[in-house]
């Protein structure tokens, strides 16, 4: 599976991006994608993850602002992140699996987020 994350960039707090994600090489629609992010010095965190069911989960810091989708007719799946502040200035990473649980062995090339105050 190849991923190909786009979207980053510069915004000010409370702004609002959508980062995105392409996947090819494997049937799309069967994938569990995820996003996660990784703040310098910081270790990587969970961002939201969306079953091939359509079933999401949220981390603790991003909920009722970031929302995760995914379009299985154009293979990408989405981060629509909205109500930013600096605290969630990151690379952000997509990441796949075939398995519902477990590691992601997929990962993609992680997109730039930067928030300024």
């Amino acid at each position: 599976v190849q991923l190909q994350a786009s979207g980053g960039g510069l915004v000010q707090a409370g702004g609002s991006l959508r980062l995105s994600c392409a996947a090819s090489g494997r049937t799309f629609s069967r994938l569990n994608m995820a996003w996660f992010r990784q703040a310098p010095g910081e270790e990587r965190e969970f961002v939201a993850v969306i079953s091939w069911g359509f079933g999401s989960m949220y981390g603790d810091s991003v909920k009722g602002r970031f929302t995760i989708s995914r379009d299985n007719v154009k293979n990408t799946v989405y981060l629509e992140m909205n109500s930013l502040t600096p605290e969630d200035t990151a690379v952000y990473y997509c990441a796949a699996r075939s398995s519902i649980s477990g590691e992601f062995p997929y990962w993609g090339q992680g997109t730039e987020v930067t928030v300024s105050s």
